[in-house]
């Protein structure tokens, strides 16, 4: 039966097929979404996913914040001016980002504040590739 469930992606487009976990091209040493609770607050820890939005609010102070998504769930990114000049192109244009930072827990919510971060769009090239086969789940799969 466990083969059976079906994952969602988002709320959005929960019609669309999405290959179970494990069968992404994942980056490495990147801490799944879903486990940035356990390190401790102030933890240097690595993450990584597909980016969601990209805000950069004019009140913030040249602040931008990424919601980045992997196969567990969401990771939110704050990335401060001076590191967004240092890698400007990845944030502006990757599609697949590896975000190196420390851990920031305030009221319940958990951040990831930017110290380097790496564009890994390339690996989504991987998905295309003739040999890359991944079981898909669809909504009538569901128990």
């Amino acid at each position: 039966m466990l083969q059976m469930m079906f994952y969602f992606r988002s709320m959005s487009d929960w019609l669309t097929p999405t290959p179970r976990p494990n069968t992404w091209p994942r980056p490495p040493a990147a801490l799944p979404a879903a486990r940035l609770n356990e390190p401790s607050q102030g933890a240097r820890v690595c993450v990584a996913g597909l980016v969601l939005v990209r805000q950069r609010p004019g009140t913030a102070k040249g602040v931008i914040f990424l919601t980045l998504e992997d196969e567990t769930g969401v990771a939110n990114v704050v990335v401060w001016a001076t590191i967004y000049e240092r890698f400007r192109r990845a944030v502006i244009s990757g599609r697949l980002l590896r975000v190196t930072g420390r851990l920031q827990r305030d009221a319940g919510v958990v951040h990831v504040v930017a110290e380097g971060i790496e564009d890994m769009s390339p690996l989504l090239d991987r998905l295309l590739a003739p040999d890359f086969r991944h079981q898909i789940a669809r909504a009538g799969d569901q128990p």
